[in-house]
């Protein structure tokens, strides 16, 4: 049970006198042209990490892809889009749900996310990760950042609904935001704490994050 990920552009720069024809993209065709070339990954290690990071889909796939979910993906309302923090329930500061195999549900700071059926943008996206990684997912969690308030806090991906063998792959559309990995002992008090750099990736429209077990 493993989450992928989902959350504007610049517009063309040329103005013509006739108007062209947008051409249409078959996705599930441009997602086995993608999984039939060589991806080009880049490795960073370091204590307790392994992650690999690369531009996946071409920036028109990446485009058509992220209109086809803005226009399937339903997100949660009412206290799905709630999450328990200290014993209070928020507000979560995204939009968010999840989509998997039947009977497939996701528990989280003291949410259940039930998934729901697979749509077919999804679908493609899942298989074409499963086939370059030779991992078969079978969950994601989508979260769609609105502006520049929207966020996503510090957690650790240890929920024991997850397989804690197999990779977690974190697909990014849209505006770059920075991604930031921090050792845990950074945050112990006293003797415990320890300097460890933060591990920082600029996750690119169309760009793959595996994070790697353990």
């Amino acid at each position: 049970a493993i989450p992928l990920v989902a959350p504007p552009f610049s517009s063309p720069s040329f103005l013509f006198a006739v108007e062209m024809k947008r051409r249409k993209i078959d996705l599930e065709e441009a997602m086995q042209e993608v999984a039939r070339k060589k991806v080009e990954w880049r490795k960073t290690d370091a204590e307790g990490l392994d992650v690999d990071y690369a531009l996946l889909l071409p920036r028109s796939l990446a485009d058509e892809l992220m209109k086809q979910l803005q226009g399937t993906v339903q997100y949660y309302e009412g206290e799905l889009a709630k999450v328990k923090v200290f014993d209070k329930w928020h507000n979560i500061p995204r939009q968010q749900v999840a989509y998997g195999d039947e009977g497939l549900s996701y528990k989280f700071s003291g949410l259940v996310a039930p998934a729901k059926p697979w749509v077919p943008p999804l679908q493609v996206t899942r298989n074409l990760i499963s086939e370059i990684t030779g991992v078969r997912f079978n969950f994601v969690l989508v979260n769609r950042y609105r502006n520049g308030l929207d966020h996503i806090g510090e957690h650790r991906d240890n929920e024991a609904d997850l397989d804690h063998s197999a990779p977690i792959a974190s697909l990014s559309l849209g505006q770059q935001r920075t991604f930031v990995l921090k050792h845990a002992d950074v945050r112990k008090k006293g003797d415990k704490k320890r300097n460890i750099p933060l591990v920082k990736f600029e996750l690119q429209h169309g760009s793959l994050l595996m994070m790697n077990p353990p």
